[in-house]
């Protein structure tokens, strides 16, 4: 029989531990400048050393945006910074922590830039992908009731009551922005038979014999008589009857469009407008002018009616030209509030008489000196990578998508000597204003395409030249995906026609068969 005995060993081991500092880091390089906000504020309010810069600072002498993007079309020299005036960091400690390192020199008296350079300015929106919406685009950032007050005001107004007013509470309910009645009457009334059995059984129990589900659509097409007209439709093509029956009867070709809405939207929503002449019995003319009539009509019936809240982002970084045709980038100042030590609490801190106060201002002072190096290291790391996606998209900046470069995470990670984790953090949620637009920052990566040179494109500037392909086409012949498939080969750019067809649905622009018009 062996024997067991216990020993005790020592042995040497390394393993990887994230400090506090750094678990802070990492969190506040994922949050976005709204959420990054909101973390400041809570932490000078649990922190009495934490102190809020919010000192205004005169921006009368800047641009608008609207001047500096006509300056960038006259050819003149792009620097929102280029001012005589300049701004007194010492007491911003935020600021403090900017890089000053290799490919961050610090900048030449003629190119520094005051503290608020886009101060009361609108910026470009972007949406949930990053695609930017255009310079063009005007947010006025105006509430508005919702489609469901708008609603229930008018019901309130209206005698409804009992049973039929809570039929309609109900179907107001299931209505979505667009105007649309989104749910079944049928799953809309099931719930009333077991909540109020005696409104309903009195319903049933009628010597007409009504329904819960007649009530319910009497009670609907009272509904859509509101304001907006048709609300609450359940299907576009119910929609468009509803329109076309309140145009006047002496509409050219009204008859005509309700007949070929009501029996043949089939054929009128595949655009087969040979078979829908057939039907009709006109010719391709007249075929035309009703397709016409129909488009005149409101898709939804919610659209420009209500407003809501119009969604706007402010840029963390601005990307500018410098006066040698480079680009460079600055950290948004009014992206972010600005804090710093509260001087009158260090002063306490100096003279604290007894070992309680000593500790409680270590320990809040040891948390303040974490918070303002780990925004340090954020600006750092951002200001880095937006220099290097800068630099890779040149040719982007001042041509267009359709030179977009391919990009990857791992292309930039390289660069700036950081994880790919670290990068995808960074980009996440993270904003840059350009000469182009405002995109998210991983907007700019995107996978390569082969060329038949051996080279690479980037998915992004292959969507835009599809794009730019189908703006080009005749309306009543529009190119299939193959073809295009076939006019990208032409230009050396391998992609197969599955590819066109992704490529094609996410820029949300439909088949050939759908596009085909009458011209």
């Amino acid at each position: 029989m062996v024997g067991i005995s216990n020993t005790l060993q020592i042995r040497a081991q390394q393993t990887l531990a994230m400090t506090p500092q750094l678990q802070q880091a990492i969190r506040l390089l994922q949050l976005s400048s709204i959420e990054l906000q909101q973390e400041l504020r809570l932490a000078v309010d649990r922190n009495p050393l934490l102190d809020l810069d919010d000192s205004d600072q005169s921006s009368s002498q800047m641009e608008s945006l609207d001047e500096l993007r006509d300056r960038e079309q006259q050819g003149e020299d792009y620097n929102p910074f280029d001012n005589d005036s300049s701004v007194n960091m010492t007491d911003i400690t935020m600021q403090n922590a900017l890089p000053t390192g290799e490919g961050n020199e610090p900048r030449r008296e003629e190119e520094q830039r005051p503290e608020s350079p886009l101060d009361d300015q609108k910026y470009a929106g972007v949406g949930s992908k990053g695609m930017a919406v255009g310079n063009d685009s005007v947010y006025e950032g105006e509430t508005s009731e919702s489609l469901q007050d708008h609603l229930m005001w008018q019901l309130n107004l209206s005698p409804l009551e009992g049973l039929d007013r809570l039929l309609a509470e109900r179907i107001i309910d299931g209505i979505d922005d667009s105007g649309y009645l989104s749910a079944d009457l049928g799953e809309i009334i099931a719930p009333l038979r077991t909540e109020y059995p005696d409104l309903t059984a009195a319903l049933e129990g009628d010597e007409q014999g009504t329904t819960l589900l007649e009530e319910a659509a009497a009670v609907l097409k009272l509904i859509q008589h509101y304001d907006p007209r048709g609300v609450g439709s359940r299907s576009v093509r119910e929609y468009l009857l509803l329109q076309l029956r309140d145009l006047p009867a002496g509409t050219a070709h009204r008859d005509l469009a309700l007949k070929a809405v009501e029996q043949h939207f089939s054929l009128l929503a595949s655009h087969d407008f040979r078979s829908l002449c057939s039907k009709l019995s006109v010719t391709e003319d007249t075929l035309r002018d009703i397709s016409l009539l129909i488009k005149s009509l409101r898709p939804r019936p919610a659209e420009g009616v209500v407003r809501e809240k119009s969604d706007f982002v402010i840029p963390d970084v601005i990307a500018y030209r410098r006066r040698d045709g480079s680009y460079g980038v600055e950290l948004n100042p009014d992206a972010l509030p600005k804090v710093r030590l509260n001087s009158q609490y260090q002063q306490l801190a100096n003279r604290a008489s007894n070992e309680r106060d000593r500790q409680f201002f270590k320990d809040n002072l040891q948390e303040a000196n974490w918070l303002l190096q780990s925004l340090g290291m954020r600006n750092e790391t951002l200001l880095r990578v937006s220099q290097c996606i800068v630099d890779h998209q040149r040719d982007f900046l001042e041509r267009g998508p359709t030179f977009m470069h391919p990009m990857v995470l791992h292309d930039v990670a390289e660069e700036v000597e950081r994880h790919e984790s670290t990068i995808s953090r960074v980009t996440t949620e993270k904003y840059i204003y350009t000469p182009r637009g405002t995109f998210e920052l991983k907007y700019f990566f995107s996978s390569s395409v082969g060329t038949d040179s051996g080279g690479t494109a980037s998915s992004t500037a292959i969507r835009s030249r599809i794009k730019e392909i189908i703006s080009t086409e005749n309306l009543r012949r529009p190119f299939s995906d193959s073809h295009i498939a076939d006019m990208l080969k032409e230009e050396g750019i391998l992609v197969a026609r599955r590819t066109v067809t992704k490529y094609r649905e996410s820029l949300g622009i439909a088949s050939s068969s759908q596009r085909k018009q009458l011209v």
